[in-house]
């Protein structure tokens, strides 16, 4: 959210009408992120059909007044700062109750139906104290959201990006005057009436640093800067600089929600379905006539309430769809938890924008479906009927006691209990999934709970800390559905954990969720899917940012199908010597810290800890000298034997890092060089450096801070930690003790190579790696300390971890210190962190939101009554909470390959595979068995990388093989058993149809020996 808007989001008061499945989904969220205060009211008794989607409320609980009171104490144990209150003396929802509640409201949420004259009152008395007003309900497997922030609603930003930012390499002295940026470094990102500032500008008069120009776009690398006349300046030479973008604030207008009533909504969550905004519009305006009417919705079956609806909606619109409007009026009472759960993000999150100003808000009206899970026509009223006592009533409702059993009967397994784990927990105990006598739900996840899991990992609290998040997660989705079948594991999903993952394992599974933080697991899990022709339900966010993705087996592509392109990587002569932007000076220092406190560590403790002999045997030639330069340099050269030690190391390492090798970089390159076609060395994205003097008050013009006595601090406490010395951090202790170091001074030497682009450090490096200085190596090695003379002496080696603090601190001063040396604006700890760690945090309201969608398609996969679903039924999703947009569109078909088997065409993907169920069988008689099933004769066969049949390889040693059974021809070559779990061999086969004799491309064999 960034500090300001926190601060503003911590100063804000919301109202909450109505706790059932939708008001818990949006109280959750808003306690996670850090509402100043959260006022409950919800006079309501609890229903069963609550039960869907309020996952405080429970079965003994039904008939009991006051579901707000009733959740209050367990939401507010989600986060101890919020205070959450239940408004007192409510009796019923009307216009005496509510409207004194609104005086100091940042925001009022409603999330259950209220008479239009009522909310239309409510909405008013918003506006008059500038209020924000959101209407939002969920009616089974639709939804909608209404906005109303007033007429002058101000967005301090309005998508959350970070500012875009980009280096010059040029700028047009004309009127307009015309920026170009380096096309290496991607397009600049702006839009015609942004604003940019510059910095660190060079070669140009006319442009002030640090003050705001306003931009128009004239191509994706070059943009004019309006009123900014430099034609009169004289021709300039080297010019270079930065661009920042500056985020400016931009004012809506709201429609009230009488107003908006009367529009078409125009926002789109399916572009499948362009007019179904327009058709639910007019739909759910006949479902608030019938409650107006009759104080309440239809009850599922009832079929003359349904018709009623649909006359209301047909009076308004003659063309609108029937199935739509009677499927909408028949469910209308049902609380679906995924439903509750992706509108409960959405609106959690326009609370946020409300409160804090960050973020584009929905403009209006807003709304959801997910149609395809229903049948073509209304199910019995038998069968969807209410037991008013169940709390599967809502699923009921709109699927059938059927469908729920068979939701019941489900065996699912989930890899990962962190936040998008725990939703899923929460929303398949809720759904009933594995609940039943049949089935059963299994999750693993190695990592323990951190205390900053719980601004998003609701399952968790602080008492939980420390604790493995799947054991935790599984105890409280128990909690929540006690029928819940639930084991957890604490492994990771791995080829080496195949002997608990293994063929049995999945053998019994009707499905696989992944909740992962990796690319590589899901890779991983996705082939397990594949392999047993599992369903896969895929969802990951990345802050605002979201998408979901199903996998069903031979109809959609496998996850791994398509992949994103690999992260570009920086070029090590960049890091090395020619940076220019804050990414590629932190990387820099996080390789520095990794190398100075972690390798070095664990080269001496390899030392330490083995025979001389042993050891020396261990090292490269190539690396040799420099590992043993670092062994003597720790053990012996700059041994720390005090923390004074470690402050004169510190210092030195500055001078080194920020002064003699900058130094030693201008004299092998003077700010004056020119390359062999006459170019300036130092232009374009190379930037001539500047040594820096060392100054203990030294501040940086960016970040503001003291990079120079930060540096110093917190690599004389990282050196001690290492050598197991007590540190300080006291400023004074730190400025007597730097007056005692004496600096040597620094004189360039000759001759040492510095590679100019990474073409030269590929062939300096080839060049060191045949050179390995046997001689000074053999000299070294003589002048160690013998490790008997170090018994049990050992160095402590450090991981860098982005949440320690005093690691940071190195990080940023470090990275600060280069950036000053190259003239690269420079960061703070909490920009760097973010950098640094490729921080993107996962937030509660993205993680509801995707799970709440993936668990819509979860009702596809298991199967809509009475109705066989294709390929457009079911829908992936990209959204982003903070533009807003949402798309759902049909996933992809699997690619095929053709085959010509038996005379027919086969056009077979990646789910098909050779199946052979036939037990153990010979060799031979595998071979017999696809000369008269397919037609083939087999001209290679192999499992992993054995061979176990060629045609060309020795008859005899093959006439041995065919009498043997399968498992003991890969046996008696892989020298291996099988473990007792493994149902399955993976064979790979090359082989012609024996008619054309051409060879045929098939699928691997899927051969099943037990």
């Amino acid at each position: 959210m960034g500090h300001e808007a926190q601060r503003r989001m911590m100063a804000s008061r919301a109202l909450l009408v109505g706790l059932s499945g939708l008001g818990a989904e949006v109280a959750k969220n808003c306690i996670l992120a850090g509402l100043s205060s959260l006022t409950l009211c919800d006079p309501s008794p609890v229903t069963s059909f609550d039960l869907g989607g309020n996952f405080y409320l429970s079965e003994s609980q039904i008939g009991q007044p006051n579901r707000a009171a009733l959740v209050k104490d367990q939401l507010a144990q989600l986060n101890p700062y919020v205070h959450v209150d239940v408004a007192s003396g409510i009796q019923k929802l009307d216009a005496a109750s509510i409207l004194p509640l609104l005086d100091g409201m940042t925001c009022v949420v409603i999330t259950v139906p209220l008479p239009k004259p009522l909310l239309i009152e409510i909405n008013n008395k918003c506006r008059s104290l500038n209020c924000s007003f959101i209407y939002t309900l969920t009616t089974g497997v639709f939804a909608s959201v209404f906005c109303d922030f007033g007429e002058n609603f101000v967005v301090a930003d309005k998508d959350g990006n970070p500012p875009a930012t980009s280096q010059i390499e040029s700028i047009l002295l004309e009127n307009p005057a015309v920026v170009k940026v380096l096309e290496d470094q991607g397009r600049h990102g702006l839009e015609t009436g942004d604003h940019v500032t510059f910095a660190r500008l060079k070669g140009v008069e006319g442009i002030e640093d640090k003050k705001n120009y306003e931009v128009k776009v004239t191509g994706p690398y070059t943009f004019e800067l309006v009123g900014i006349d430099l034609s009169s300046l004289p021709p300039s030479g080297l010019q270079q600089g930065y661009i920042t973008q500056v985020k400016q604030p931009v004012n809506l207008t709201f429609d009230t929600y009488e107003t908006a009533l009367g529009k078409t909504p125009e926002m789109l969550s399916d572009f499948a379905k362009f007019d179904r905004p327009g058709v639910l519009h007019v739909a759910y305006k006949a479902l608030a006539e019938y409650f107006e009417e009759n104080g309440d919705y239809p009850s599922p079956g009832d079929e003359a309430a349904t018709q009623a609806v649909y006359e209301k909606a047909k009076a308004m619109d003659s063309e609108i769809s029937e199935r739509i409007v009677k499927h909408l009026a028949s469910g209308s009472k049902a609380i679906l938890s995924p439903m509750c759960a992706a509108i409960g993000g959405i609106v959690g999150q326009e609370v946020l924008k409300a409160c804090s100003g960050k973020f584009t808000p929905i403009p209006g009206f807003f709304y959801l479906d997910a149609d395809e899970t229903l049948p073509d026509g209304l199910l019995p009223a038998d069968e969807i009927s209410p037991t008013n006592t169940s709390r599967y009533d809502s699923q009921i409702a709109c699927f059938g006691k059927t469908m729920q059993q068979k939701l019941l009967d489900q065996n699912y397994f989930i890899v990962g209990a962190g936040a998008i784990g725990c939703e899923m927990l929460k929303n398949w105990s809720l759904m009933g999934l594995g609940c039943g006598e049949k089935g059963h739900v299994y999750v693993t996840d190695m990592d323990r709970i951190e205390k900053s899991n719980l601004s998003r990992q609701f399952l968790f609290r602080n008492t939980d800390i420390n604790k493995f998040k799947s054991s935790t997660a599984a105890a409280a989705a128990k909690f929540m559905n006690p029928n819940l079948n639930i084991t957890a594991y604490q492994e990771k999903v791995a080829p080496d954990t195949e002997h608990l993952f293994g063929d049995d394992f999945y053998d019994k599974l009707t499905g696989v969720c992944t909740a992962l933080d990796n690319v590589e697991a899901r890779l991983y899990v996705d082939q397990r899917c594949l392999f047993y022709r599992l369903p896969m339900l895929e969802s990951g966010t990345l802050g605002t940012k979201g998408n979901t993705q199903v996998v069903v087996p031979h109809l959609t592509e496998n996850y791994g199908a398509t992949r994103d392109p690999p992260e570009k990587s920086i070029p090590v002569c960049t890091l090395k010597n020619f940076p220019n932007q804050i990414q590629h000076t932190l990387q820099w220092a996080r390789d520095y810290f990794e190398g100075e406190f972690k390798q070095a560590a664990d080269e001496v403790n390899a030392y330490l800890g083995s025979e001389r002999d042993a050891y020396l045997s261990t090292l490269q030639p190539n690396t040799k000298l420099d590992t043993l330069k670092i062994i003597r340099k720790a053990l012996v050269d700059e041994r720390p034997v005090s923390f004074e030690d470690c402050v004169v190391w510190a210092r030195l390492k500055f001078e080194n890092l920020f002064n003699n090798q900058i130094r030693q970089l201008l004299h092998n390159f003077p700010p004056d060089q020119v390359t062999s076609s006459g170019a300036k060395f130092w232009s374009g994205s190379k930037r001539c450096p500047k040594a820096l003097s060392f100054d203990l008050d030294a501040a940086c013009e960016d970040a503001e801070m003291r990079n120079h006595l930060d540096f110093v601090v917190a690599a004389a406490n990282l050196r001690a930690m290492m050598f197991g010395i007590k540190g300080r951090t006291d400023e004074e202790y730190f400025r007597e003790s730097l007056k005692n170091v004496i600096v040597p001074d620094f004189s360039p030497a000759e001759g040492v190579k510095i590679a100019a682009n990474d073409a030269e450090e590929e062939k300096n490096n080839s060049n060191e790696s045949m050179d390995t200085g046997d001689s000074e190596a053999e000299d070294l090695w003589n002048s160690l300390p013998k490790q008997s003379e170090l018994a049990g002496y050992q160095l402590n080696p450090i991981d860098f971890d982005k949440d320690i603090d005093d690691h940071m601190l190195f990080v940023t001063a470090c990275s600060n210190l280069r950036a000053m040396n190259y003239s690269i604006p420079t960061e703070d700890t909490h920009r760097s962190r973010a950098i640094a760690g490729r921080i993107i945090p996962a937030i509660a309201t993205t993680t509801a939101l995707v799970t709440g969608l993936i668990c819509l398609e979860l009702y596809k996969v298991i199967g809509t009554p009475r109705k066989e679903l294709t390929l457009e039924a079911y829908k992936n999703g990209f959204l982003n909470l903070a533009i807003p947009f949402m798309t759902l569109s049909e996933p992809t078909p699997p690619a095929k390959t053709k085959a010509m088997l038996k005379g027919k065409e086969w056009n077979w993907t990646a789910w098909d595979s050779l199946d052979i169920n036939l037990g153990d069988i010979t060799l031979g008689e595998f071979m017999e068995h696809f000369e008269k099933e397919y037609n083939l004769e087999i001209s290679m066969l192999s499992h992993g990388v054995s061979i176990l049949y060629s045609f060309f390889a020795n008859k005899k040693k093959v006439e041995e093989r065919k009498v043997m059974k399968m498992t003991e021809v890969i046996t008696s070559i892989t020298k291996k058993d099988f473990p007792p779990n493994q149902l399955f061999l993976t064979l790979e086969i090359i082989a012609n149809d024996k008619d054309t004799d051409e060879e045929v491309e098939l699928p691997y064999v899927k051969f099943r020996f037990r």
